[in-house]
């Protein structure tokens, strides 16, 4: 029998925490034990894994004796308080906040881009946004190919990604303009039943939101280049589940449209659905349940000289978070897929 691992999931019983669970099922990783770890209001709460119930218990630094593998999904102020305990417990960490993304000890991994950071660990590795994921998926090995030196992305993000209240609020809204009665909110400062809301979090001085500024300095961390320039626009689309981006870029090298297909058609993590003339091109809803980015509506950008035009869609709960981290646990291991 090949090696076992005792896992813990921190924040198990939100969306992301539920689909990590889902995926170590999925793709057999080899639990030995699974600790199932949450807020004090889920205590109690049983969760299925592998057809088995699995108890929930509260989050404490006390949590992760014995622990060799945590996998991180309960928010940034969360991570920054008992991530550290866990390693000092002597589990990795595989962190899915904003919390530790930036800092220059811990790796930022995309599997299919820099594996290799996660050989430089100390205890804990970061998965990047949801956003940047989807996008860099593709984008990378057209950068390998051609060098990106400046990308503009537009992101349009399904309501999952701010929580089960917002896809309760997106349905509830639904369902009162059906019936004719009135439609309230408090996730959103505005509807977004049959509306779209052009800021994703909040704004700095500069007018960018954290969302839009997480592309730029996560983009450049995780393909080695500081110098790559990013500008992007973050919308919430009322979408139930999977983001969809428009990316334009430009290169050093210049790369024809055919040539790009080619490259993407063969590329790792990546599916290339693209015939405008038969309606074939990457959707949110064909994305949702998938762990492979979709690509398309892929030409040549007639604004500039050396430039690409695509459109992405991902699951940003699977291949944006829970896939991407348990992908990064089975590069930790050596686990091949």
């Amino acid at each position: 029998m090949s090696q076992q691992y005792t896992v813990a999931i921190a924040g198990a019983t939100g969306a992301v925490g539920i689909e990590m669970i889902r995926t170590l099922e999925q793709r057999k990783f080899p639990v030995k034990k699974l600790r199932l770890l949450a807020s004090e209001r889920s205590i109690g709460k049983k969760l299925k894994f592998h057809g088995a119930d699995v108890v929930v218990e509260e989050l404490t630094e006390n949590s992760f004796k014995g622990i060799e593998l945590a996998l991180f999904s309960a928010g940034a102020e969360r991570s920054r308080t008992f991530a550290p305990a866990a390693v000092s417990a002597g589990a990795v960490v595989v962190d899915n906040s904003s919390a530790f993304r930036m800092d220059d000890t811990v790796p930022l991994v995309v599997p299919e881009v820099n594996p290799q950071e996660v050989a430089k660990h100390r205890g804990i590795i970061a998965n990047p946004n949801c956003s940047t994921i989807i996008a860099l998926v593709p984008l990378w090995p057209l950068h390998k190919a051609a060098k990106i030196t400046r990308l503009v992305a537009a992101t349009y993000q399904a309501v999952s990604g701010t929580g089960a209240k917002a896809i309760d609020e997106l349905e509830g809204q639904v369902r009162a303009w059906a019936a004719g009665q009135p439609m309230t909110k408090g996730v959103y400062p505005h509807q977004i039943a049959f509306n779209v809301l052009p800021q994703v979090g909040p704004a700095d001085a500069s007018g960018y939101t954290q969302e839009e500024k997480k592309l730029l300095h996560e983009t450049r961390k995780i393909f080695g280049d500081g110098h790559i320039r990013v500008s992007a626009t973050c919308v919430r689309v009322p979408v139930f589940r999977s983001h969809s981006e428009a990316l334009f870029i430009e290169t050093e090298k210049k790369l024809t449209a055919a040539e790009a297909k080619a490259i993407l058609a063969k590329a790792p993590g990546v599916i290339l659905k693209d015939d405008v003339n038969a309606n074939q091109y990457p959707m949110p809803i064909e994305a949702s349940g998938h762990g492979e980015v979709i690509v398309g509506r892929l030409r040549e950008d007639s604004s500039c000289d050396k430039g690409l035009a695509l459109w992405v869609a991902g699951d940003q709960l699977l291949k944006g978070a829970a896939l991407n981290a348990v992908q990064i646990a089975e590069i930790l291991y050596g686990i091949k897929r």
